[in-house]
């Protein structure tokens, strides 16, 4: 990647994802939006709102991370709790972590699609989960402005 993390994902992206829950045997889907808001300091801070629906629920959903720029160019990513989550390195257009969260273990995928947009594949397993989450990420750009 030829500019930094925060450069590429400040600003507001569309979401779709669908959810695969494998053990459940249940299909479903998240639809919403999410900004990467920049902060004193340079940290990134991530919070996605929307509408989950997966078996028979259907309801709101939102989540909150925060990405700080690390001295060797990659990103940690934590929880809004301040708990390490995972470690982000866009250097290139693909990317690799894993979150292990005893007993459970989590793997994520991703790839920039473009100047505005990149995609994210989570697996999570363990006793009592094994589901995966495909994200779709398109930047939300400002349409021309209405004719007088």
């Amino acid at each position: 990647m030829h500019v930094t993390p925060a450069a590429f994902l400040e600003g507001e992206w569309t979401v779709r994802r669908v959810i695969l829950d494998h053990r459940a045997g249940a299909e479903g889907s998240f639809t919403g939006r999410a900004r990467f808001t920049r902060e004193p300091g340079g940290t990134l801070r991530y919070a996605e709102e929307g509408e989950v629906s997966i078996g028979e629920h259907r309801g709101p959903a939102t989540r909150e991370l925060t990405y700080q720029q690390c001295d060797d160019g990659t990103v940690d990513v934590r929880f809004a709790d301040g708990r390490a989550f995972y470690r982000l390195d866009l250097d290139g257009d693909r990317w690799h972590a894993t979150h292990p969260c005893d007993p459970d273990h989590y793997t994520v995928t991703g790839r920039i699609t473009g100047p505005d947009g990149f995609t994210e594949h989570w697996h999570a397993v363990g006793p009592r989960k094994d589901y995966e989450l495909a994200t779709t990420y398109a930047r939300v750009t400002a349409g021309p402005p209405p004719s007088a």
